[in-house]
């Protein structure tokens, strides 16, 4: 398996903006107030123009991942996202946690975002980030069923892509792995993310770090990857309504000031990179 970028760069930079406005605070953490409302809308006024801007000003392309809910609240944003011409990848419906929904509730949310992004995106996504990365017995199935091309919500390697396959679960004996799925994932890691840093929420998240830690922690990341890891796949997520703080604007604009000094660094959004990605074995083979 490889991953040949263009112009021969030795790897990829993938910047995932997860546009959840108003819907992550109402289906991750169930918070209604006019106060957590209005830290989503700060993330879809300001944040994703000032993303833009920033975008634009280093010439490169992102994924937006978007809940069909921030499609349809938000519709000028979607345009302003696509004018630019970012790629936007599936987020579920309303930020719903996955893990909770019966097999039914899950598949009709599904297609309730198919639909609204047929709505206001056209065509169909290439990819998928699940909300708060969780996946359900029957999610990776749902996403082959569903013309998934990649996804990027698990964690079973840092930088390199991989084609994940499920576990059936034995507590006395080994776990059984079986065989690997189509799609294609893009791991994550919450060491890579700006929420869990950064963006305070009361009694589960305290937030508000050290932002000069976080660029360390986010640019050390990276330097070990193009050290010791050909191929790989930096795959940063951030949040308009976190990242678009004015102190976060810093250290985003710092750390792609020091990743574009390197030679050989591509960026670009997910389906960019999926399309330059060749399978060397039958992912389908147990």
């Amino acid at each position: 398996m490889s991953l040949s970028l263009p112009g021969g760069a030795k790897m990829a930079v993938a910047i995932g903006s997860d546009f959840d406005a108003h819907s992550a605070w109402m289906g991750a953490f169930g918070r209604t107030s006019p106060s957590y409302l209005s830290r989503g809308e700060f993330g879809a006024e300001v944040g994703v123009p000032r993303l833009l801007e920033l975008f634009r000003r280093f010439d490169i392309k992102t994924t937006f991942f978007t809940p069909g809910h921030s499609m349809v609240t938000f519709p000028e944003r979607m345009e302003q996202i696509l004018a630019d011409g970012h790629e936007v990848a599936s987020h579920g419906c309303y930020h719903e946690s996955i893990p909770t929904l019966s097999p039914e509730r899950e598949r009709e949310l599904m297609e309730i975002q198919l639909q609204q992004y047929a709505k206001i995106v056209g065509g169909r996504p290439r990819g998928y980030r699940s909300p708060a990365w969780d996946f359900s017995e029957i999610t990776m199935s749902l996403l082959e069923e569903y013309g998934f091309e990649w996804d990027s919500s698990l964690m079973g390697r840092e930088y390199e892509p991989y084609h994940p396959r499920p576990v059936e679960l034995h507590y006395e004996s080994a776990n059984i792995f079986g065989p690997p799925t189509p799609i294609l994932e893009f791991p994550v890691s919450w060491y890579l993310d700006d929420f869990p840093a950064q963006e305070p929420v009361a009694g589960i998240n305290a937030g508000l770090g050290d932002h000069d830690l976080l660029f360390r922690r986010w640019r050390d990341i990276f330097d070990y990857a193009y050290e010791n890891c050909p191929g790989a796949v930096y795959a940063l997520t951030i949040h308009p309504q976190c990242s678009g703080r004015s102190i976060h604007m810093k250290v985003l604009e710092k750390l792609i000031t020091h990743m574009q000094s390197f030679e050989g660094v591509y960026f670009g959004g997910m389906s960019s990179i999926y399309d330059c990605w060749t399978d060397d074995e039958d992912t389908t083979a147990g």
